[in-house]
């Protein structure tokens, strides 16, 4: 019998020792023995960038299926289940075909080492490449020029959303470094669509493209977007479009928003409407508004977000400035690998207090005494709690109308979204 996917999932945990390992060594072997299922997409728009990545296929996709198509979608990582990283035509993988096309990769890989996102990767592709679609969305895992997703040799059309320092241990330590990482999923004569970036990155992005004979459409310069009157503006040179606010929550998302609608006008094709109103990215500055951590605490206004890095802190403040004024916790929890002073200092100034949580099940989460530790320095009034749970209840029962907002990382706020329920 087949096992379930979970358990092949745990079992190729254990093929290569190191979680993170970048080259495509491993991976281009695998799709070898695969039959080169890459080779075999649909059309396919590659996302790289540090922040927005998500948000942005997201409202790509939106457009996309709003005018008729059928669009695969691969993200990573996941919040609650692992098949939200692979969606097929439209619809999350099912459990039989994904427990099908693992056992597959894992057969053909044949015992040989190769990480877990690098096999989870070429199982992706092989349902990608076997279920008829009319568009392939690949979003980045981590970096781009070494990514597992980098070996379509011909995309559609490539996106760069904004880059900032993350992942400094693996991409390097300056921000031309890690946007060199980035371009490298650009591809000779293929457009790419480049969000708003600081100017040391646009520079690499540009000299990469030009060294590439690859078309850039930058913000900025080639297109743009901005609120006005309540709405959002698009435009480029082939006009302007007057739009909804992105219902995807934050200041930020309208240069999302104008990312994806840039790639849409490329593609010659999708619902720009459709495209900002009704995209759909748990975790990002998302409301809770049932559940059981919800009906726990009924007065509360419940937030959660899955930002880590200090451009996401920013944003997340920004967005806390501009909600209705009301009494703001929060309750966080992070992983020992990121920036954690450079993502909370923002967000110092628009909170009341934070409670430190330790990520459960999670190896490198740093424990919520460091991290009320280090909050504690970057300007908040802290405590700890064993769980998000306790935490929530603790402040219900001081401030039982208060907001807050349960952030750090997207590994907590998958825990989280399970145990809500």
């Amino acid at each position: 019998m087949t096992a379930g996917s979970d358990v092949i999932l745990d079992r190729m945990m254990a093929l290569h020792p190191k979680i993170i390992d970048l080259t495509l060594d491993r991976v281009w072997r695998l799709l070898e023995a695969l039959g080169n299922p890459q080779d075999s997409l649909p059309p396919v728009v590659h996302i790289a960038g540090t922040n927005g990545k998500g948000s942005t296929q997201a409202m790509i996709r939106a457009g996309l299926e709003a005018s008729g198509h059928r669009v695969h979608a691969y993200t990573s990582p996941h919040l609650a289940r692992f098949h939200e990283r692979i969606r097929l035509a439209g619809t999350l993988i099912s459990e039989t075909a994904l427990t099908a096309y693992l056992d597959e990769c894992y057969a053909a890989n044949n015992g040989e080492s190769i990480t877990y996102f690098e096999i989870t990767t070429c199982a992706a592709l092989l349902a990608m490449a076997r279920t008829p679609a009319d568009y392939t969305l690949l979003e980045v895992g981590l970096g781009g020029r070494l990514d597992a997703t980098n070996v379509v040799a011909s995309p559609a059309l490539t996106v760069i959303t904004p880059v900032s320092m993350d992942h400094e241990g693996f991409l390097g330590d300056t921000l031309p470094k890690i946007a060199a990482e980035k371009a490298g999923i650009l591809k000779r004569r293929v457009p790419c669509i480049v969000g708003p970036q600081p100017e040391a990155a646009l520079e690499v992005i540009e000299a990469t493209a030009a060294r590439l004979g690859a078309p850039v459409l930058a913000h900025g310069q080639h297109w743009h977007a901005y609120p006005e009157h309540g709405r959002m503006v698009y435009q480029d040179e082939t006009g302007l479009l007057d739009l909804p606010l992105p219902n995807l929550p934050g200041a930020h998302q309208i240069e999302n928003a104008g990312a994806a609608l840039a790639a849409l006008r490329q593609l010659g094709t999708g619902n720009a409407e459709a495209a900002v109103t009704a995209a759909n990215w748990p975790a990002r500055m998302q409301r809770l508004r049932k559940g059981l951590l919800v009906s726990s605490a009924p007065q509360i206004e419940l937030w959660l977000d899955g930002g880590h890095n200090p451009a996401a802190g920013e944003a997340l403040a920004a967005h806390l400035r501009s909600l209705p004024q009301r009494p703001t916790h929060l309750i966080c929890g992070m992983l020992n690998t990121k920036d954690v002073t450079g993502y909370l200092r923002p967000l110092a100034r628009v909170a009341d207090s934070l409670t430190a949580v330790s990520i459960p099940g999670e190896a490198n989460t740093l424990p919520a005494e460091t991290t009320a530790g280090i909050a504690h320095t970057a300007g908040f009034d802290t405590s700890s709690a064993v769980s998000v749970a306790d935490a929530l209840h603790a402040i219900a029962a001081r401030e039982p109308e208060a907001r807050v907002l349960i952030c750090g990382s997207l590994y907590l706020a998958g825990h989280v979204l399970r145990e809500n329920g």
